[in-house]
């Protein structure tokens, strides 16, 4: 699995210099994230909170790929939880005026990794795909403020799979 996450990643960055002319070339984001994470097996729903953080080459004006990465973290009575993901994927938009609405289905690798003060950490790797969009308002030619980005984030760390809910917010600077 880590080969095709590396194999995607180095897929999106050598296709930059390849991009159309229109629209712009590239975007990148980076902000807050909120995950509602239901585990399954037992345990009842917790929240991570962390940081996002993307990257989508531009093709078209209203076609792209996007590569994912994301961390989320909670401690509770010093047990540990740590939730990183990568994924990639195809990315739709539409701009109007300074509104730029967009949806993506990205899919990737999480990793999850849980400890208890100083008895170490365990840590599984699983399938991580999520579907979803948000909106993107322009503040100005080269910045935009992502006023919400909100996915359908499934993982399957056993048989079952977990459904999860990701929601981010941030800013986007356009090149």
């Amino acid at each position: 699995m880590r080969n095709i996450v590396v194999s995607l990643a180095l897929a999106v960055l050598f296709s930059l210099p390849a991009l159309a002319q229109e629209g712009y070339k590239a975007e990148i984001f980076g902000g807050y994230q909120y995950t509602r994470v239901s585990p399954g097996d037992g345990f009842g729903a917790t929240n991570l909170n962390g940081w996002n953080a993307s990257v989508t080459g531009n093709f078209r004006s209203w076609l792209g790929v996007t590569a994912d990465f994301s961390g989320g973290y909670q401690t509770i009575d010093g047990f540990n939880t740590h939730m990183t993901n990568y994924l990639f994927g195809p990315t739709i938009s539409y701009k109007f005026d300074r509104i730029k609405p967009f949806a993506h289905v990205l899919f990737g690798e999480s990793q999850a990794t849980a400890s208890l003060e100083d008895l170490g950490a365990g840590n599984v790797s699983a399938f991580a795909m999520a579907f979803g969009g948000g909106v993107d308002a322009g503040v100005t030619r080269h910045l935009a403020v992502r006023l919400f980005q909100a996915d359908y984030f499934r993982t399957a760390f056993n048989s079952e799979g977990q459904n999860n809910i990701r929601l981010s917010t941030g800013l986007v600077f356009r090149f």
